[in-house]
């Protein structure tokens, strides 16, 4: 019954989270979206194809509804991915209470998860880049994203076995910087040219930024508050060893 409430309180907190990203990024990001469509759509009649106006603007309502949903399976997610890493090391965060705990949590995983993958593969909006490299490109970012995740999991493991030695401060960080280091100058550059106008390009990549950065602390306030509520880790031994 007690792991059923960590289990409900890390759900909970994603699904509210993802969702209020949903409702946001249909203010911020979707007029990026609509313009970055409107090119490519100028684009494509220049080449003579023929598109339907009817049918396309069928398929943008179903897709910014499906953005919603989107953004709900993403915090549901994210957040079990959460949940799991702040039970494993809630006890040896600093902080006064758990809210603060989990946001010290949330930002080192937004650090890890997003910003450091950013930097190497930043975000373009659609129809920006050729469509028959998409597969390439997504598992570029990928593959950063998990070099990046999981040299970050295995030095927080030697972080703890390493005890009370103060060095550690200093060498975990430098590790990882040098991990991320190679990595970054090692793997290929995106390889499509940006051919959008760039007003474009950087203003959804900062909304986008803006809007994930809002997402990750969201889900350590709403996941930190439930957890001091509820307090989970006192009424269950939630621990992964």
């Amino acid at each position: 019954m007690k792991t059923i409430i960590f289990i409900a309180i890390t759900l909970l907190a994603g699904a509210i989270a993802g969702t209020i990203l949903g409702a946001i990024n249909q203010v911020a990001v979707e007029p990026y979206i609509d313009h970055a469509v409107e090119l490519e759509m100028q684009n494509t009649n220049q080449s003579n194809q023929i598109i339907n106006p009817a049918e396309f603007t069928a398929y943008r309502l179903w897709q910014r509804g499906g953005e919603m949903l989107a953004g709900t399976i993403l915090g549901l997610s994210i957040g079990s991915l959460f949940g799991i890493v702040f039970a494993y090391t809630h006890n040896s965060v600093p902080g006064s209470n758990n809210k603060k705990k989990a946001l010290i949590v949330a930002g080192i995983m937004w650090f890890v998860l997003f910003l450091i993958p950013a930097l190497k593969y930043p975000a373009n909006p659609p129809a920006v880049g050729d469509p028959e490299t998409i597969y390439y490109r997504q598992s570029l970012y990928v593959a950063f994203l998990v070099i990046s995740g999981f040299s970050a999991l295995g030095l927080a493991f030697l972080y703890r076995k390493m005890g009370a030695l103060n060095i550690k401060k200093a060498i975990i960080p430098a590790v990882y910087a040098a991990i991320i280091s190679g990595a970054y100058l090692a793997m290929p550059a995106n390889p499509d040219p940006i051919n959008a106008p760039m007003d474009l390009v950087i203003g959804f990549r900062i909304t986008s930024a803006i809007t994930i950065s809002m997402f990750w602390g969201l889900l350590g306030v709403i996941f930190g508050t439930f957890w001091d509520k509820l307090n989970p880790s006192k009424t269950a031994r939630i621990s992964v060893r």
